[in-house]
Order: C-alpha cells, then structure tokens, then sequence
C-alpha cells in the first residue's frame, strides 16, 4: 500500500541526466500522438470482428464505447495535471492507491500495449497486400503473409511453414525510428495523422455514394447461436472495439516529455477524443450505410473492398490502402513508444532492473526499452493470427481505466498534488469515476472466456515478478 510522493520522479533522477527524458512535446504534437494511437485500428481492422457480433448495431458499440472512454478521459485529465509524470496510469495508481496496485496496472498496460503493437502490425500486411495488388499487380506469397498460430474451427492450429514477414518489417523500422527520439518520432507521427484523416475522409465521401438504408435492417444481430443476438452483441463489440482507445493512455505516458504537462496532457487528452470519437462514428456509418453487415466477416481490408465494391473501379481501393499503410505505421509507432516509456517509468521506481532507464545521451530514447520491445512485438506479429489479441488488448485497457477512475476520490482525499492547479473531474469526486467504472465493468463482463483464462494467466506471471523481485527492489523499500 505504500505510495510515491508525486515529486518522487524528479528527486530520483537529479544529476543524473542519463536518466532523464527531455521536454520537447507541444500540445498539437501531444494530440497528434492520442490520435494516431487511436485513429486506425478500430476502423481499419476491428470493424471484420465487430459487425459479425453487433450486426449495423457496431454504430451503438462504438458510441458505448466513447462514452466509457469520454468518462475515463476525465479522470485521467486530472490525475495528469497533479501527477505530471511519466508512466500514465501506473504512476497514478503508484501516487494514490499504491505500489500493489500500480504493479497490477504496469503489467496490464505492457499487456495493452505489446498485443496492440503486434494486432496493428498484422492489419498493416492486410492492406500492404492489398496496396501492391492494385498498384502493381502482385501479391505478398500467402506463406509469407500467414502466421504460424492460427484460429481454426476447433480453437489454436499450428502451421508450420508459415511466418508473416510485413509486421516484422514495420516494426524494424518502428524501432530504428525511436531510437532517433522523441521529437522527431512525433513528427513523423504527425505528418502521418494527417494523412491518415484526409483518407478517411476521403473513405466516407466515396462510400456514402453506395449508401442504402436497408443495410441498417435488421438494426441488432438476430443469430444467437454464439448468444450474441440484440444488446450483447452490441456490448461484445464494444469490447472488441474499445481497445482502439489507447490513444487516451499514450498521451499520458508522454508525461515527462511535454513541456507545461499541467496544461497540455489534459487539453491533448480531450482534443484527441473529440477528434478519434467523430471520425470513428463517422466512417462506421458510411461503411455500414455501403455494405451489408454479413459481409465484413473475413474480410481482409475491409475499407478498401468495400470502396472497390461500391465504384467498381481499383483506384478508390489503392488510395484507402496506402493511406491504410501510412495510418496503420503511425498507430504501431505510437504504441511501442508507449510501452517503451511505461518500461522506463516502472524501473526509475526499482521494480524492474536498472538497465531499462538507461537513456541515450544524445538522442535522449530508451534504448534496451525499445528494443526488447519491438522484439517481442516482432515475434508475436509474425506468428499468431490477430483474432487472439484483439479482445485482450481491450482487457488491459479496461482494467488500467478502472484503477485510473478509482485514483480519482483517492488523489482529493489526500490532497495528493494539490498545488499543482489544472483540471478537476466536475460533479465531485464519485460521480463520473463512478460511472467511468460501472461502464467499463458492463464491456468487460462480455469478453470472451478464453480471454480472462489468457488474463488470469499473465496477472500469475505479474504477480510472481512482483513477489520475487520487484517488492524487494523497489526504490520506496529503501
């Protein structure tokens, strides 16, 4: 139960400048990171694996899933304000409700974040794929494209003989891109972003010229024989869907690199809401409006088959898959920048070796962080099928939301940060974190059972590395 005083960061690190991150992010740059998190991999991908639960209903998924993400993004405004520190959740949990707790946090974060990664890359080889096909006229060899851990009828098959080479590539490149550092990283994300609206801009003006209104009828999922028929689809899915919200926790992983975080985190927060919740709503009606909903089960780039369909021409689809390419790139750059820096927060508090706050001189990056990352990320990209990781990157983000909105009536009634004056959650301290957490319990409760078994798992692993190492490491037992 023990907490770290909010100052800790900076008292550990003094005069140690091999330690240190420097301040380089503005708000626009911050904003543009929660986007590029966030905007891509909910729309890009997830809608082949939500519509087939929700049916036309997706739209309501992701309303329900906005909305529980609008509630947190409260809370985490405030706690970023008071506690303007690297590590986002984790080290708002390690400030108010203690070490245990943040612990528990850390582990689901580096959940989220590795399996978001790795799920992002594999979509990127999708529409990659699909770009090459209609640009140039060849295609990645299906062995080269296919990993070796499948989804089959009867659950896991192996197939030896098959690796998925194009998330491998991505993510070497992601790598020797961070390792460049922090501001020039963010200003590639940026220019990417931008990019990546315009195409999905674009998406919604061609699809709404095949929009037919029956394609909403019937409104919510009729099949129950996976029991996911009216609102429970409609819950499923937004579980499926809700991990695209990551954007909101990486921006306050960038804590110690903004400069004026006290303002900036917060604003960079709310912005990138505003912003991923419009466009998620907007392209999910314009491509359910285009094509009916039995259709995007199995779909691969699914966007950019269904401006093929809809025109009956190829340009349309090459446009949406390159921009697909670039936007897909900035969401993997973005999330293994996150975990790089949650890696890098958790060792400055000894919980994990020393080796993993090691900064670069010149380039001020993490550099064993990121590499071991993008390892990691790397292995399960080219081996296993993205249907394992989707729902239980929506686990770690829900569970991290929850611990976030129950920091919030902690951080008042210790006066924790008060000083620093910025943003307060409104309507008190129970209310909105309140609700924050009654939502994000109503998604989690329809997760798939393979999903919690997978989690349960992880937390022993966590839990063991805590017990083992990280308890008796830790700079707060010294």
């Amino acid at each position: 139960m023990r907490t770290r005083p909010v100052d800790a960061p900076e008292i550990i690190v003094e005069g140690q400048s091999q330690h240190t991150l420097h301040r380089s992010l503005g708000l626009f740059a911050l904003t543009m990171i929660g986007v590029g998190a966030t905007i891509g991999t909910g729309i890009f991908f997830t809608m082949v694996e939500a519509v087939p639960k929700a049916g036309p209903s997706v739209i309501l998924s992701f309303l329900i899933a906005a909305l529980t993400a609008g509630l947190t993004a409260l809370c985490y405004s405030e706690l970023s304000a008071r506690i303007p520190a690297s590590g986002s959740s984790y080290s708002f949990a390690y400030a108010t409700v203690g070490e245990f707790a943040a612990f528990v946090v850390a582990a689901c974060l580096l959940l989220e974040y590795g399996l978001a990664a790795s799920a992002t890359a594999i979509g990127w080889s999708a529409y990659l794929n699909n770009f090459l096909e209609n640009a140039l006229g060849w295609h990645i060899p299906a062995a080269l494209r296919s990993p070796m851990i499948v989804a089959g009828p009867q659950g896991a098959e192996i197939h030896v003989g098959q690796f998925n080479l194009p998330p491998v590539i991505l993510v070497i490149i992601c790598c020797f891109l961070l390792l460049r550092g922090a501001k020039e990283s963010a200003t590639v994300n940026a220019v990417m972003v931008m990019i990546k609206l315009v195409i999905l801009v674009f998406f919604s003006v061609i699809a709404f010229t095949g929009f037919q209104a029956e394609h909403f009828t019937p409104f919510f999922n009729t099949d129950n024989s996976k029991g996911l028929a009216g609102m429970a689809g409609v819950t499923a899915a937004a579980g499926t869907v809700f991990f695209s919200f990551i954007g909101l926790d990486t921006v306050a992983t960038a804590g110690a690199e903004v400069k004026d975080p006290k303002r900036n985190v917060p604003l960079g927060i709310m912005l990138a809401l505003l912003v991923v919740t419009v466009f998620y709503m907007l392209v999910a009606v314009a491509a359910v409006g285009a094509q009916p909903a039995h259709m995007f089960e199995g779909q691969e780039a699914g966007l950019a088959v269904i401006l093929q369909n809809v025109t009956g021409k190829s340009w349309p689809a090459l446009i949406l898959s390159a921009g697909a390419v670039i936007s897909v790139f900035s969401v993997t750059l973005v999330t293994i920048y996150g975990q790089s820096r949650i890696l890098f927060a958790i060792s400055k508090d000894g919980l994990i070796p020393a080796s993993f706050q090691v900064v670069n001189p010149v380039t001020r990056a993490p550099v064993v962080n990121t590499v071991l990352v993008c390892l990691v990320v790397g292995i399960v990209a080219g081996l296993v099928d993205a249907t394992f990781l989707w729902d239980m990157v929506s686990m770690g983000t829900l569970v991290a939301f929850i611990v976030v909105s129950a920091a919030i009536p902690v951080i008042r009634a210790k006066k924790i940060g008060q000083d620093n004056a910025g943003f307060r959650v409104p309507f008190g301290p129970y209310l909105i974190p309140g609700l924050s957490i009654f939502a994000c319990l109503y998604i989690l409760k329809d997760l798939s059972p393979a999903t919690f078994k997978v989690f349960f798992i992880w937390m022993l692993v966590a839990l063991s590395v805590y017990f083992l190492y990280s308890r008796q490491h830790s700079r707060l037992n010294k």
